[in-house]
């Protein structure tokens, strides 16, 4: 459906959104799905953009619930689980963008705002 677009530009782009993420310890992190969403002009980059965008807001915003769980809980259950999933579901996403370039990755059990 998309074969007009050069794959290699397209894995390359969705994989440095999704790849974003290990750095969302920095603010600078969200600004790489930002400027990819607003550079490129292939669809899917897009999508995997906005994708990439979503995760991160979702992270701050468990951060922020499982922080305060964390104080009132007096556990690091919470915060170990959120850590696990910032590491693991962003290594699926760039596996799955380099394996199949055509479609985008759905990160489960999170918001889309945008």
């Amino acid at each position: 459906m998309y074969d007009t677009y050069d794959k290699d530009k397209r894995k390359i782009l969705s994989a440095l959104c999704h790849g974003s993420v290990f750095f969302s310890a920095t603010l600078v992190s969200i600004g790489i799905p930002i400027a990819v969403l607003f550079v490129s002009d292939d669809p899917v980059v897009k999508e995997n953009a906005k994708e990439a965008l979503n995760f991160h807001l979702n992270l701050w915003l468990y951060g922020v619930i499982f922080g305060v769980l964390t104080i009132i809980l007096i556990g690091w259950l919470f915060l170990g689980i959120l850590g696990f999933v910032n590491l693991i579901l962003p290594i699926f996403a760039i596996l799955s963008v380099l394996s199949n370039p055509e479609e985008r990755y759905h990160y489960p059990f999170i918001f889309r705002i945008l």
